[in-house]
């Protein structure tokens, strides 16, 4: 009976582990805040003229500009963060770590984080952050720059905060524990919840069979 028991629960991890890796052949695009998914043929005018994240301008934390140049023929996972945040930062930077630490030698992929207080988060604080949690500025770029572009980014092409129809200006404070997967094209493929490790661990079988198109 102990046998068959460990040979259930084998069975049983094996299948829930296919189920994640296999959730679906090829992934959506998305183009507003509800997240409404869109499938289109790779190549077709539809899928080319699609909702894309347009050209940004910020500077990490090596000093360097960062611009759409940065992600040409990668994919790029995003979110929006503040180096002094008590609350949901720390579990994101960690969990964007399970990332950094599962592509670390994959070229193809890379990591962006936002600050949503660029007034603070200057360079030589990114850097200080970044060296604290072991980031390598290779793989992963943290961004400072004007407020009113990366809010303008996040609320207006990544969609990271939750609409509810109300109208925000850079006043309004920025903060969401979203993740966003981009492709090759600057096209929304997928949210994900930044401090769920199931989510991460989804968005870590989406990237892969983003990587198959």
């Amino acid at each position: 009976m102990l046998l068959i028991s460990c040979l259930f629960l084998i069975g049983c991890g094996d299948k829930a582990k296919n189920q994640l890796d296999s959730r679906v052949e090829s992934l959506p695009y998305y183009q507003e805040a509800s997240f409404t998914p869109y499938w289109f043929e790779n190549g077709t005018t539809a899928q080319k003229t699609f909702h894309q994240i347009p050209a940004f301008n910020l500077t990490n934390q090596e000093g360097e500009k960062v611009t759409e140049a940065t992600f040409k023929d990668k994919i790029y996972i995003t979110d929006f963060f503040f180096t002094t945040c008590p609350g949901i930062c720390p579990k994101m930077t960690a969990n964007m770590d399970i990332l950094q630490q599962e592509f670390r030698n994959d070229d193809e992929v890379l990591l962006l984080s936002h600050s949503v207080t660029p007034e603070t988060d200057s360079v030589s604080v990114l850097k200080a952050y970044a060296k604290n949690k072991g980031i390598d500025s290779k793989k992963w770029h943290l961004v400072t720059g004007e407020r009113s572009h990366i809010y303008d980014l996040g609320r207006n092409y990544y969609f990271v905060e939750e609409n509810l129809g109300e109208a925000k200006t850079d006043d309004d404070f920025l903060h969401t524990e979203n993740f966003v997967l981009i492709d090759k094209n600057r096209q929304i493929r997928g949210i994900y919840n930044g401090l769920n490790k199931t989510a991460v661990d989804q968005l870590i079988a989406d990237i892969k069979t983003l990587q198959k198109e």
